[in-house]
């Protein structure tokens, strides 16, 4: 006896044997029990969802006799019936399947109407199933619009279709519509553990998450995936080795390039880009791991309590959602969602991929630290077009220390004012900028923060965006000033905040450009541009170097 592959000897008989679409069975359950029955049917969903079983399914309770011979109408048909067996192996001759990609003319459609006048042969009703029915011309469809709208009582239609969108209006307000929804990835992979279970066969709890996610919500899929992996595997599934077939990349990657964005080095990021490109790993499975992930480490952030224990790549999830604010978890999903589109456009598809990664460290929000994107320390001080002094409160130190040696730390702390915090703090910051002890989230943290109250062994800062409030930066942040010269505890508290040293270092950059506005416009040669040609100074082109 030949195999029977896994999707059609694990093909559901009945409604009971059904997975993932509740919603659809218990309406046609209530329906058959009721025997309140419709005369046309629409099924719509996605690839491998379940639109054909429904309908054999359906035709089965419609013509079932049971197994004395006596039934009737039944939500659950028996199986063992002529019409039952008939159907599930296709030789039911009231049952008429037309598979719409193939027989799409008018003269197939009237062909199969033809044959509605007839009374059933063998069963109590006759079941037309149209598959693909979007796919039929508009004049196949005209054709068939009076039967469908006042069929036969004997004469029941099914039509299925993977795009709803393009059957005529008229053809849906003659139907009843249901849609077979995508099945959840947990879902899938409890079906495929049953049924491994059933086949005997060795399997890793890993292997079967990979399955369940590269099946796409279409269990056909799934079990079509499963054969494949069974065979690649010698009879076992086995992480690695499903891993292997399916072109997966190993989560480990994609947990390093999150860390990396998260404390803003791209040095690693590239590095890793370089390992996947060695291991030749897809550009694309990267992007979609990403996405995967970000997308669970956003509802983690937001509902915590979703964590599994069970699930190993949860408790990773969880551990990296801690480390990036919520904002910034969205703004790297979109551009790793955005960046899947582009892969196709670049001559090389690594180089694309480093390309997205890089813009999430541009485009992160101000408050972000872009650390591959630093300037030099000789850019900057590069000399410019138009000179300006910023103002006293935000000048830095005249002499900074060599970044081997700390800084004094024996300012007075006894009752200090809020100015004298603040200009202290504002020291302390920039020195810290200077000698890149600070990165990323970390940095933001002391730009955005003001010292409210500072004694010898503990300072407390205030922040008014408490997504920068983590735990790691305030630890990080208390290690780089222990490490310069001040061992002190950090607290953070949230609250408004007025005098920060980023706030100091926008106003110094607005008074510059406010300057170097007022240097260009005081030019006697862009004056006389103005004056004799009418020229005029484009808003916002002007920037102060």
């Amino acid at each position: 006896m030949s195999y029977v592959v896994l999707a059609r000897k694990y093909r559901p008989r009945n409604f009971a044997e059904m997975v993932g679409q509740e919603h659809v069975v218990q309406a046609l359950t209530n329906a058959l029990t009721t025997q309140r029955l419709h005369h046309a049917y629409l099924f719509t969903g996605t690839r491998g969802v379940g639109k054909t079983t429904v309908s054999r399914i359906l035709a089965k309770s419609l013509n079932c006799t049971g197994p004395d011979g006596q039934g009737g109408i039944t939500a659950a048909p028996c199986g063992v019936c002529d019409a039952c067996r008939d159907i599930d192996s296709g030789r039911f001759v009231d049952y008429t399947e037309l598979d719409a990609a193939s027989n799409r003319g008018v003269d197939e459609v009237q062909t199969l109407l033809e044959q509605a006048v007839y009374k059933p042969v063998q069963g109590r009703f006759k079941v037309f199933m149209i598959d693909e029915v979007h796919m039929l011309t508009n004049t196949a469809f005209n054709a068939m619009l009076k039967t469908l709208e006042e069929p036969p009582a004997y004469l029941k239609f099914v039509l299925a279709t993977t795009d709803p969108q393009k059957v005529p209006v008229t053809v849906l307000s003659r139907c009843l519509q249901f849609n077979l929804r995508p099945m959840p990835p947990e879902t899938v992979r409890e079906h495929l553990a049953q049924v491994l279970r059933s086949e005997q066969v060795t399997y890793e709890d890993g292997a079967l998450r990979l399955l369940s996610r590269a099946a796409r919500g279409s269990m056909r899929d799934a079990l079509s995936l499963t054969d494949q992996a069974i065979a690649f595997g010698g009879g076992e599934l086995r992480e690695p080795v499903v891993r292997q077939m399916l072109g997966a990349v190993d989560r480990e990657h994609v947990r390093r390039l999150i860390a990396a964005l998260a404390d803003g080095d791209g040095a690693q990021v590239v590095a890793t880009v370089e390992e996947l490109r060695v291991q030749g790993h897809s550009a694309a499975s990267t992007l979609e791991e990403l996405t995967g992930m970000l997308q669970r480490m956003a509802v983690l952030q937001v509902v915590p309590d979703q964590v599994h224990c069970t699930d190993p790549d949860d408790a990773e999830c969880a551990q990296l959602a801690q480390r990036l604010p919520a904002d910034l978890t969205q703004l790297l999903y979109s551009l790793c969602l955005q960046g899947r589109v582009e892969l196709g456009l670049a001559p090389d598809e690594y180089a694309a991929l480093t390309m997205v990664l890089l813009r999430l460290l541009a485009f992160q929000p101000e408050w972000t630290e872009k650390k591959s994107l630093k300037r030099s320390s000789a850019e900057a001080v590069r000399p410019s077009a138009v000179h300006t002094e910023p103002p006293p409160a935000v000048t830095p130190p005249s002499v900074a220390p060599p970044p081997t040696t700390p800084l004094p730390a024996h300012e007075p702390v006894s009752s200090p004012e809020s100015g004298d915090l603040s200009d202290f703090w504002h020291r302390v910051v920039s020195t810290l900028m200077e000698r890149e002890a600070v990165t990323a989230l970390t940095r933001e943290l002391a730009l955005q923060s003001q010292l409210v109250q500072r004694t010898d062994d503990c300072w407390t800062l205030r922040i008014g965006n408490p997504a920068l409030a983590q735990a790691g930066s305030r630890e990080r942040l208390q290690a780089a000033l222990s490490a310069h010269g001040w061992p002190v505890r950090i607290e953070v508290e949230s609250g408004p905040v007025q005098d920060t040293p980023a706030r100091r270092h926008a106003a110094a950059a607005e008074a510059r450009l406010r300057a170097a506005e007022e240097s260009l416009r005081a030019d006697p040669f862009v004056q006389s541009m103005m004056r004799d040609f009418g020229g005029k100074i484009v808003p916002g082109s002007i920037q102060a170097l």
